[in-house]
């Protein structure tokens, strides 16, 4: 097992435009209960509201971790090496319902160090987080009438912003 060092939140920064290239795991669940999912992701927002460092993620209802998202009050957002790439691949196209996708991928969940949501072993950074807030997205607001053509099934996203427990990194 990686011995994971804690990174005190007023020395982590972040730029989420890594997320283009770097992907991250969002896992939501509770790692006692063995009930989580996982899916890959690579848009999200980092930054500070309400005098609290924040990530938002956002996540299709049609997707098996929005059933995760909305039953726990906590999440994991797990970056790992570019070796991983091709696991996170499937992590971000196979559905969690109809196999277990992370036992496949061979990643290792672990309790994490601050929510019931489980990080990863293999994961370089990790941020553990507490729902504060949740939002629908609303088509009638898109202000670029381009961006209905991301949802063809009208499969609008749910944003989360998510407070920033914990940081760790292996």
């Amino acid at each position: 097992m990686l011995q994971r060092r804690e990174v005190p939140l007023q020395q982590f920064a972040f730029d989420p435009a890594q997320l283009r290239d770097n992907w991250m795991v969002l896992c939501a669940g509770d790692f006692a209960r063995n009930d989580y999912n996982a899916m890959t992701i690579s848009w999200g927002m980092y930054g500070q509201i309400w005098n609290r460092m924040l990530f938002q993620v956002l996540v299709r209802p049609t997707r098996y971790t929005f059933e995760y998202m909305e039953r726990y009050d906590t999440f994991t957002l797990n970056m790992f090496p570019p070796v991983y790439r091709p696991a996170l691949s499937i992590l971000g196209s196979v559905s969690g319902r109809h196999e277990d996708k992370i036992a496949r991928v061979h990643l290792t969940p672990q309790a994490s160090l601050a929510v019931t949501a489980p990080c990863f072993e293999e994961a370089s950074l990790v941020l553990e987080c507490r729902k504060i807030y949740w939002q629908d997205l609303d088509p009638q607001h898109f202000l670029d009438p381009a961006i209905e053509h991301e949802y063809p099934r009208k499969d609008y996203h749910r944003l989360y912003l998510g407070e920033i427990l914990k940081v760790s990194m292996a």
